[in-house]
């Protein structure tokens, strides 16, 4: 029986990259993400992709979203939790309220909406259960210069994963997460021009190519029931990880 994934944030960066490892090792794959016409970017004419456009962050939408892949498709295995945001980063009492509400939309409340719906769609679902990926990051360990939306948000997702993990035991809904490092996309192409440090210097940071992501998704994603990945870091090797904070 072919494997279905479910890829928020499938529009762009990790979510695209993703998205073509599934497609390439022959998954059927759920593109979703607000900007419908860089999906179907992502999915370049492959027929066992699924263009959902949705924006996570309105339930409606997400239970639309889940209702047509339903529709679709017999059964979801795996849903990738990845859409996520951040604001440019400075001292706390600069950052403004609107800000941070927007990365709380869609990196806390869009995580939650997500996954609740693929928890309800694979305990209903027989065989019952399979498996949710949460996106973290390096900053649900530790944080840099002044990024307290983003690093709240990520420490929430970690939340989001042991109490699925948890949850999900009674059901066959195995939950893990990835916590990524300087992986090169947009997003992070500021790592290579240079970001502030601790000490409050700015230096260029080593990256990786995001396909390292793709992959550490797709073995995660292609274990079996018995056997789960509860979290991942993958991360670029010279990176200021080890050190950090």
């Amino acid at each position: 029986m072919t494997k279905s994934i479910l890829i928020t944030g499938a529009g762009s960066g990790i979510g695209r990259a993703t998205a073509r490892r599934f497609l390439d090792a022959g998954w059927r794959v759920a593109l979703t993400g607000r900007r419908a016409g860089a999906l179907h970017e992502t999915a370049a004419g492959n027929a066992a992709a699924l263009v959902l456009p949705c924006d996570v962050t309105e339930e409606a939408a997400v239970d639309a979203l889940y209702a047509r892949l339903a529709d679709e498709w017999d059964r979801l295995d795996v849903l990738f939790n990845n859409a996520g945001t951040n604001v440019t980063g400075r001292p706390i009492d600069e950052i403004p309220v609107a800000e941070w509400r927007h990365v709380c939309d869609v990196n806390i409340t869009g995580m939650f909406l997500a996954a609740r719906r693929a928890f309800g769609m694979m305990r209903h679902q027989s065989p019952q259960g399979r498996r949710i990926i949460n996106n973290g990051s390096i900053s649900a360990h530790v944080p840099r210069p002044g990024s307290a939306p983003y690093t709240m948000s990520k420490h929430a997702v970690t939340g989001l994963t042991r109490t699925l993990s948890l949850d999900g035991r009674a059901f066959d809904i195995a939950c893990g997460q990835i916590d990524i490092g300087n992986a090169l996309t947009d997003m992070a192409e500021a790592m290579i021009r240079g970001v502030p440090q601790a000490d409050g210097s700015i230096a260029v940071e080593a990256v990786m190519d995001v396909s390292c992501v793709a992959d550490a998704v797709l073995h995660m994603a292609s274990l079996p029931p018995q056997a789960n990945i509860e979290f991942m870091t993958v991360m670029a090797t010279k990176m200021p990880f080890i050190g950090r904070g």
